[in-house]
């Protein structure tokens, strides 16, 4: 064992966000701001003292592969000083407060299933904290496809829950709020593809509904 112990960088504010999926996890809940945490490994998950953080704000177009870009390089020059900080002696961890703790389980394919009666917002947040991996989807009639982000419409006529508006070029879901408008789709075996492309080239019956 090194000398000062095992030193691991999380991206997270820790208390916040313990656990697999921390990013995605800050994405789904709406946080505005988040970060990483260098910090002493115990054998409690992701609980040891502190020897540093950075922040980072969060844009309301980012995705999980975004921020993580943003917070991996942040990030190596957070252990980097913390390393140098160790080795110098002028660094002491600093226990964890002991609220605000948060979990983040890793993320299931099951739990990247859109669910349409949920607010307009919350949609939003949940499939852009899955986008790239493991990708948001949902079941279209009986076809299953992946589900890019998509665009919260303010105005424009309601839709229930699931149901779907196809116009010459764009393609409306209803959700427990307000419609969304989807960005890309892919099939199953396509690449992914503007939504208003596919849905002119699958010709939906009107009757068919995302679930």
């Amino acid at each position: 064992m090194p000398p000062h112990g095992w030193v691991n960088l999380h991206f997270s504010l820790l208390p916040a966000w313990r656990g697999a999926a921390p990013v995605q996890a800050a994405l789904a809940a709406g946080d505005e701001v988040t970060g990483a945490t260098t910090f002493l490994i115990e054998p409690a998950l992701d609980s040891g003292p502190v020897y540093g953080v950075v922040t980072e704000r969060v844009r309301d177009t980012d995705t999980a592969g975004d921020l993580l870009g943003r917070l991996a390089d942040s990030g190596a020059a957070l252990l980097e000083s913390t390393m140098d900080g160790i080795a110098e002696g002028a660094l002491t961890a600093v226990p964890q407060p002991t609220d605000g703790v948060s979990l983040a389980p890793k993320i299931t394919v099951e739990s990247a299933r859109v669910r349409w009666d949920l607010p307009a917002h919350v949609i939003d947040r949940r499939i852009r904290a899955v986008t790239p991996n493991p990708g948001a989807w949902t079941m279209i009639g009986d076809l299953r496809v992946k589900v890019g982000p998509v665009t919260v419409e303010r105005s424009g006529d309601a839709l229930a829950a699931g149901e779907i508006r196809v116009e010459r070029n764009a393609v409306f879901v209803g959700t427990g709020t307000q419609p969304v408008r989807l960005g890309q789709i892919q099939p199953p075996g396509k690449k992914l593809m503007n939504a208003a492309d596919w849905a002119r080239g699958a010709r939906l019956d009107e009757s068919v509904r995302a679930s």
